[in-house]
């Protein structure tokens, strides 16, 4: 067996002296070193180094395929790293990587936190909303950002959100001599944007965040009354069962509140929808939750556009429901995928009796009703009926 062309090096702010012995190793012997400009400084690399492009492609690494090469990181290269974007083009038998501690090992270790409970992100080409999720009071948060302005940027983000009283922290070039800590109340940060790298930690105190359990409040959706209710969506999404890393189809999408309390639960979701202003509602519910990363949107109509899309692992289908869009969603799901239909109209009704007495599964006809004024009094003020069918293929 050859030896591998690629070695992943992580480096930190000490430079060669944090080196392993196979990584100064492999650097000696690299015709071509690839890093971004602090990297190569750090191994004091002149004539063989390659800065990295803006933005990072990985096409000019594999070119050097055969040939000694290294590639230089920050700390772990595959904890938001580049490492991880290598290693899925290439055969195991053609890298080697030599992780250096990791920027949130660091984090941790400075501010006595038990990384364990910590949450780990990589906000340095995302948007602020990615925190989303994540903000809930007392959380502890370590973030890597762009540069020495972002965390005035992320304290203003916080402080118009109600979380202008969480314990913010940054840190500097942290392992190397210009490391340095400093501690900051979000809706006071007064720091100048300074060099990098920089991260920043978070101690939240502000608003409960995000509830975990199903069923949000409509009134956090933007939508134009086409958006499964509350009640219906929590009973819908019971059925569906998300898993992380699972996979939805929501088909007639509308607001795309289903992709979204989905995709909170750890899962991907494709939002499938006809109408152009529904997708705009769905895209801006995604990006308020910081969940872009896990909504795929596509404008069209179903059962057209089904045969070009990622299998999934779960269906939805909230409106707009007949037999041929039924037939097309079957023929493409694999065995053991989870469906659930809603219907409101009677034609829709008899459709998902029918598909019952098919297919099996669980058949629900749900009444709600909601207490509202009469005059002086209340009354109770029903929802149209929903009827629900739920199976697995």
């Amino acid at each position: 067996m050859h030896d591998p062309w690629l070695t992943i090096i992580g480096i930190g702010e000490d430079g060669l002296a944090g080196l392993s012995d196979a990584s100064r190793k492999a650097l000696a012997e690299a015709e071509t070193v690839f890093g971004g400009e602090r990297h190569l400084a750090l191994a004091g690399i002149s004539d063989r180094g390659r800065p990295w492009a803006a933005p990072f492609e990985t096409d000019c690494v594999l070119a050097c395929r055969g040939r000694p090469t290294v590639v230089l990181a920050s700390g772990d290269p595959s904890w938001y790293g580049v490492g991880a974007s290598l290693a899925e083009r290439l055969s195991k038998s053609e890298w080697i990587a030599h992780p250096a501690l990791s920027t949130f090992s660091l984090a941790s270790a400075r501010l006595g936190w038990r990384l364990e409970s910590v949450v780990c992100l990589g906000i340095h080409a995302a948007p602020f909303e990615r925190l989303v999720p994540h903000l809930t009071h007392g959380a502890r948060i370590i973030c890597l950002v762009r540069d020495g302005k972002a965390p005035g940027d992320l304290a203003k983000w916080l402080t118009a959100r109600g979380w202008g009283n969480s314990r913010l922290w940054t840190l500097t070039a942290l392992g190397g001599p210009r490391e340095s800590v400093a501690q900051y109340r979000a809706d006071s940060y007064a720091a100048d944007g300074g060099a990098g790298p920089v991260a920043v930690a978070l101690e939240t105190n502000g608003p409960h965040g995000v509830p975990r359990s199903s069923g949000l409040s409509d009134a956090l959706f933007v939508h134009d009354g086409q958006i499964t209710k509350r009640p219906m969506r929590a009973l819908a999404l019971s059925s569906l069962a998300p898993r992380s890393g699972d996979r939805l189809w929501d088909i007639g999408a509308g607001s795309g509140s289903i992709s979204v309390e989905w995709a909170l639960c750890g899962g991907t979701a494709i939002a499938i929808e006809a109408r152009s202003n529904r997708v705009a509602n769905i895209r801006g519910n995604a990006a308020t939750f910081g969940l872009t990363h896990r909504i795929a949107i596509v404008e069209g109509i179903a059962p057209d556009i089904l045969s070009r899309l990622e299998t999934p692992q779960a269906v939805f289908i909230g409106g707009g429901l007949d037999a041929r869009m039924f037939d097309a969603v079957w023929s493409r799901i694999e065995p053991r995928v989870r469906v659930v239909a809603h219907a409101v109209t009677l034609e829709t009704e008899a459709l998902l009796s029918d598909l019952h007495q098919r297919h099996g599964g669980e058949l629900m006809r749900i009444e709600i009703a909601h207490a509202g004024h009469l005059g002086r009094y209340r009354s109770w003020e029903a929802m149209r009926p929903v009827v629900q069918w739920s199976a697995v293929k």
